[in-house]
């Protein structure tokens, strides 16, 4: 069942949210908290600001338009779990199951690792994402908590050479055998850009290469984008590549050594064996 639906508040509504949905959607009380709490319910006030609704008691008025999406074989997936591995109070290091998507949909985001990583805070923390991660893909992640930590996170990920004092090790499956070289160096946005590349294993069905990746610079979607650029797309690209949408994108972050921006000792994390 799925129900896809705008209303608007008028005069003589309820005007506390759970009443009013209760009032207008043919759907259980308890349904309708549980579709609240996962996200598919969003508020659009006077001022065109448009926010999820997650408290049953949270007050609307009238002009607000109540936007519901409600899916019941979404509502019943069982969320994935990312796992801390590390909480260093200005930033956190994830690991990231694949199958997780990184945010939410209007359907809700009670699946979501954005989602996760809010509910694991209390009180919740300023994200600042980096770009020098695809926050795409699977396995290891960072996320700054302060502007300080993300500047000093910036600085080891986004220049040339920085392998000195950060490192990052993906794994992807790519289309095809890989025969692209070793070292991919095609400019991105008019930037130089190089990734090292090693070819694992060539699977001939489904005609898959597994391989090795090392980003020698920071460039935003690196990794994708040069592996697209050498014919070699990372299966499940929507982004750069054209595949067939359903497939999450197979590249993992199994290794990375960084230096923390709080101690100043050198930090590694490993999923290589997993």
């Amino acid at each position: 069942m799925e129900i896809d639906a705008v209303l608007e508040v008028e005069a003589g509504d309820p005007q506390i949210a759970i009443d009013f949905l209760v009032a207008n959607v043919n759907l259980s009380k308890s349904r309708l908290k549980d579709l609240m709490n996962k996200g598919g319910v969003w508020r659009v006030d006077a001022s065109n600001n448009r926010q999820r609704i997650r408290r049953a008691m949270t007050d609307i008025f009238v002009g607000d338009q109540i936007e519901i999406f409600y899916d019941d074989r979404l509502l019943a997936l069982k969320p994935l779990k990312a796992t801390l591995l590390e909480d260093a109070g200005q930033y956190s290091v994830w690991n990231k199951p694949f199958g997780m998507p990184l945010n939410g949909s209007d359907w809700g985001d009670f699946h979501s690792f954005c989602r996760a990583v809010e509910m694991a805070f209390n009180p919740a923390r300023e994200i600042f994402w980096l770009s020098a991660l695809d926050y795409q893909a699977t396995g290891l992640l960072i996320l700054a908590h302060t502007r300080k930590a993300a500047l000093a996170f910036a600085d080891q990920l986004s220049v040339d050479g920085f392998e000195a004092t950060a490192r990052l090790h993906y794994r992807a499956d790519v289309q095809g055998d890989y025969i692209g070289g070793e070292s991919l160096d095609e400019p991105l946005d008019s930037a130089s850009a190089v990734t090292q590349v090693k070819k694992v294993r060539y699977d001939k069905r489904p005609d898959r290469t597994i391989v090795d990746v090392w980003p020698q610079t920071g460039r935003t979607d690196q990794v994708v984008r040069h592996l697209a650029q050498a014919g070699f797309p990372v299966i499940g690209d929507e982004r750069y590549a054209d595949h067939e949408a359903g497939e999450g994108l197979r590249l993992r972050l199994v290794e990375m050594v960084f230096q923390c921006p709080v101690s100043g000792e050198q930090k590694h994390y490993s999923l290589v064996n997993e």
